[in-house]
């Protein structure tokens, strides 16, 4: 029998109905679940034989006894390892932080989504190198919704957001495409804050997170009676935001036949509710991300599955491709001091800096879960910092995966050799740095002083001006 089949989960909920779910979804890849009611319960339990056998505990924020960080605590004095993941309603970052810091392993957000569930449920228990540290989180900052957030100078990059922003003044469609965590659900939130359509009607769908059979009903809707379980009409997504906008996210998991009817839609502008007798006219503007690459699945060959050709030519007028973090590694040590800043502003937290060991350490990992997951990384570190600045020792799980890290042989991109942080992470003075970097200029175009100024962008008299202040020898 594989380790699969044997795996354990203690659900700690009293609801029977969220217990029924969260069985049968578990039940899937071959756990079976033990549930309990209540804390006491749950901490006599897991003394027991059956108990031992758990390999993680999904708990409910409000099951009844002790406060839900009391119990995590109590949990993990017993099992150190034992992964918990809580369940709750609210997307408090506060509660985030403190069910964190009393130990639980991930924060979900009900109503969960099966695919949510499980990803959290193989993320904890995968028996490989710690990696908690880098599981994506639920809890949700607060997400601005204009360009200036999208932090990044990589000309890739740059040239993506060029072309996001001149498509945001029109009405037509755009497809966005990048791999998972590049930001393209960030990307279509600022398009739509910044187009003429910014009041109107909006709304936003992750094609993954709907059940494959309502997906039609939430874009088309339904007239009542259309089948069985319709007791009243509903309004489809389409309908909905006539004269607005609609987000379509992770649209490469649309099934073929939506494709095809979608396909319609676009070119006819006429939507047709489930068991309508007629159509309605609309006029939708859609944004629609994929993080496959739509072009390739037209092709028969392809075996990621089939995307609809002409559905394809009516999304794709404007194509824009977000570079994944590992092909802009430049831009990490920007959005490391950007998301600190925010998270800073969270309740339960404070503001902290980041030394160059630490962000050297980061530059070296090439992040495939791109910058959803740098984000959740330096959440995680935020929680358990307890310095002035976060190090490379704040990132024990990081330092492990990467094994042996020599900053030497990885040094800081952004600087290129300048150090701009003290070790307690503050700036060093402007001073020190300029001299840096004119004795960089130096030893980069081997002592040619001419150069050196023209590159800096300075008189020749300026820099031996500046020789003489800083007290740089020229050969230097």
């Amino acid at each position: 029998m594989s380790d699969s089949d044997t795996r354990l989960l203690m659900l700690i909920d009293d609801e029977p109905a969220q217990s029924r779910l969260i069985t049968a979804l578990a039940a899937r890849e071959g756990w079976r679940t033990l549930v309990v009611k209540d804390s006491e319960t749950a901490i006599a339990t897991l003394g027991t034989r059956q108990g031992m056998q758990c390999s993680a505990i999904i708990l409910d924020q409000w099951v009844p006894g002790d406060d839900a960080c009391t119990l995590i605590e109590e949990l993990k004095t017993r099992r150190p390892a034992m992964p918990i993941l809580m369940l709750t309603t609210s997307a408090s970052p506060l509660l985030a932080v403190e069910a964190m810091r009393a130990g639980a392993t991930d924060y979900l957000i009900k109503p969960v989504s099966p695919d949510r569930l499980m990803q959290a449920l193989r993320s904890s228990t995968k028996k490989e190198p710690p990696k908690d540290e880098l599981q994506p989180l639920t809890e949700k900052m607060h997400t601005a919704l204009d360009f200036d957030s999208m932090i990044g100078n990589a000309p890739d990059f740059r040239a993506a957001l060029a072309k996001a922003a001149k498509a945001a003044r029109g009405h037509g469609p755009v497809l966005i495409e990048g791999e998972n965590g590049t930001g393209k659900e960030m990307l279509m939130r600022a398009m739509h804050s910044a187009s003429p359509r910014a009041k109107n009607a909006f709304r936003l769908i992750n094609v993954r997170s709907v059940a494959a059979n309502s997906i039609e009903s939430v874009l088309f809707g339904h007239e009542q009676n259309a089948f069985p379980g319709a007791f009243d009409r509903k309004i489809g997504a389409l309908q909905h935001c006539d004269g607005g906008t609609l987000i379509l996210d992770e649209i490469d998991r649309l099934d073929e036949t939506l494709q095809a009817k979608l396909a319609e839609t676009m070119a006819t502008g006429i939507v047709r509710p489930i068991g309508a007798q007629h159509g309605f006219r609309v006029d939708v503007r859609l944004l629609c991300a994929s993080n496959l690459p739509l072009a390739d699945m037209t092709s028969t060959q392809n075996s990621v599955g089939h995307f609809h050709p002409d559905l394809l030519k009516q999304i794709s007028q404007t194509t824009i491709i977000l570079p994944p973090l590992r092909k802009r590694q430049g831009d990490i040590s920007a959005l490391a001091r950007y998301f600190l800043a925010r998270i800073g502003e969270q309740p339960g937290l404070r503001k902290i800096s980041i030394n160059d060991s630490a962000l050297a350490l980061l530059s070296a990992f090439d992040w495939p879960g791109n910058v959803r997951q740098l984000q959740a990384v330096l959440f995680r570190a935020a929680v358990h910092c307890d310095k002035e600045a976060l190090t490379a020792e704040s990132f024990p799980q990081l330092s492990e995966l990467l094994g042996e890290f020599d900053e030497a042989i990885n040094p800081l991109q952004e600087g290129v050799g300048v150090m701009l942080y003290t070790e307690d992470g503050n700036l060093r003075p402007l001073e020190e740095i300029e001299a840096d970097v004119i004795r960089l200029a130096i030893g980069h175009y081997r002592g040619r002083m001419t150069e050196v100024a023209r590159r800096l962008g300075i008189g020749r008299s300026t820099l031996y001006r500046k020789l003489g202040d800083l007290g740089i020898d020229n050969a230097a």
